[in-house]
């Protein structure tokens, strides 16, 4: 049982990806990302306060899928 004040990891947690698994797999430069994202064309991302950023794989998944209608 964990310790007061635990958390405990569970499914319904949404998987936050971290930007160069997102770059891996989109093949993509993290310049191309950036530029994509000021464009307003890129998947929704998650701000952290350090600065950083993070992308539910659900939003990477749902951006892929509008690419797909997109080109189609």
């Amino acid at each position: 049982m964990p310790g007061k004040g635990a958390t405990v990891a569970t499914a319904r947690q949404p998987k936050l990806l971290r930007l160069p698994e997102v770059l891996a797999e989109l093949d993509m430069s993290r310049a191309a990302f950036y530029r994509m994202r000021a464009r307003g064309k890129g998947p929704r991302v998650v701000k952290l306060p350090t600065g950083g950023i993070r992308i539910r794989r659900a939003d990477l998944d749902a951006w892929l899928a509008t690419c797909e209608e997109l080109a189609a």
